[in-house]
């Protein structure tokens, strides 16, 4: 599209998580006015650390907000899979983008503070409930709960997993449940039990179990998360520590003892769940991103950064396109393969059989430890 139709779109982002952000980050970036609409009467992201790739670290080098992000992220070179008690199974380092190595790893309230910091003024509205969507073919009509309402030329639906937008317009099949719950605590450095000495990723497999141990080194904290089977499809489960602990059984004692300590009111508990692909993520003029497109497990560390993704390939898109509709077609046409790959590929359980097809070309180095 020419700079002049950019600088007349209006566009209006239904979200303020990493999606909706780096969307509204990009698209302004292209000369559009852009506001952002959050449910959330205030900013808050709970949880622990996640990994941004290096591609993803290209992009926000390509928006100028790199140096914001790197300043709360600890880079990482290198991630591992190891068994139960600790025998090596896998480590390589993360794929390469360009001169770009590093993985950065980050608390995911950091990452949010960051991705608000660097958006203008006044383009975030907090306390938007969306209820409705109205596809008018050139435009669209938000209303929002408190009766307001808002209209533009493109839709961004940023809206995440129990996305309003997808259900509105696009159908929606619901989440679903992925027989696993996630436990996820940061600690300090010292209460890991001698566990991190540098600042890499690693991950311990067994039994149907994974654990996570991922160094915020910029926070002098550990990120660690649990991923167990269990049944129980409660969006937000309740545990006790004998629980928890019988998660870990057979694992080095050492995580079994960071389980231990754990402060059971400070470990968010969460069911977790993805949903299956989506046919089609686009209108005329409305377009899904992120988790409301595309959400899926954790397994593969994929989900924020397929939606950084998101928002550079939509801001391409809609530079490169003549009209918005070819735009949002050219969208879908360039990530959905990407995405239902990942989708694919995050289901599957990561036992030692299945680390060759998860990360194409290893070879496990021991089958220790595992059932």
């Amino acid at each position: 599209m020419q700079p002049s139709d950019l600088k007349n779109l209006k566009i209006a982002v239904v979200g303020a998580g990493y999606g909706g952000a780096a969307a509204a980050k990009a698209l302004s970036l292209l000369g559009a006015h852009v506001d952002v609409y959050e449910q959330a009467g205030r900013i808050r992201e709970v949880g622990a650390g996640i990994g941004l790739r290096p591609a993803t670290m290209n992009r926000f080098r390509q928006w100028g907000v790199f140096d914001a992000i790197a300043d709360v992220s600890s880079p990482s070179e290198y991630f591992e899979i190891l068994t139960a008690t600790g025998d090596p199974i896998m480590k390589e380092t993360w794929p390469a983008d360009g001169e770009q190595t590093h993985t950065h790893l980050i608390h995911r309230g950091d990452f949010i503070d960051a991705l608000m910091g660097v958006l203008p003024e006044g383009m975030v509205h907090l306390g938007h409930k969306l209820e409705t969507v109205q596809d008018r073919g050139d435009r669209s009509v938000l209303t929002f709960a408190d009766g307001t309402t808002a209209e533009a030329d493109l839709v961004v639906g940023a809206d995440g997993i129990k996305s309003v937008v997808r259900r509105e317009l696009l159908g929606d099949r619901g989440p679903v449940f992925s027989g696993e719950h996630a436990y996820r605590a940061v600690i300090p450095v010292d209460a890991a039990h001698g566990m991190v000495t540098d600042d890499n990723l690693r991950m311990y497999i067994g039994r149907g179990t994974k654990v996570y141990l991922l160094p915020l080194r910029h926070r002098d904290q550990v990120s660690f998360d649990i991923t167990a089977l269990c049944p129980d499809a409660t969006w937000t489960p309740e545990i006790t520590k004998d629980e928890l602990l019988a998660t870990v059984a057979g694992f080095d004692e050492r995580l079994v003892a960071i389980a231990r300590d754990l402060d059971l009111d400070t470990v968010n508990i969460r069911a977790v769940y993805d949903i299956d692909p989506v046919d089609t993520w686009h209108t005329d003029s409305v377009v899904l991103v992120g988790d409301a497109a595309h959400s899926m497990l954790h397994h593969q560390g994929q989900g924020a950064n397929s939606a950084i993704e998101d928002g550079g390939a939509l801001a391409d898109a809609l530079r490169e396109a003549d009209s918005v509709k070819e735009a949002l077609a050219r969208y879908q046409a360039v990530r959905k393969p990407v995405t239902d790959e990942l989708q694919r590929i995050s289901r599957q359980g990561w036992t030692e059989a299945e680390i060759s097809d998860v990360f194409p070309g290893q070879k496990p180095a021991t089958a220790a430890g595992q059932e």
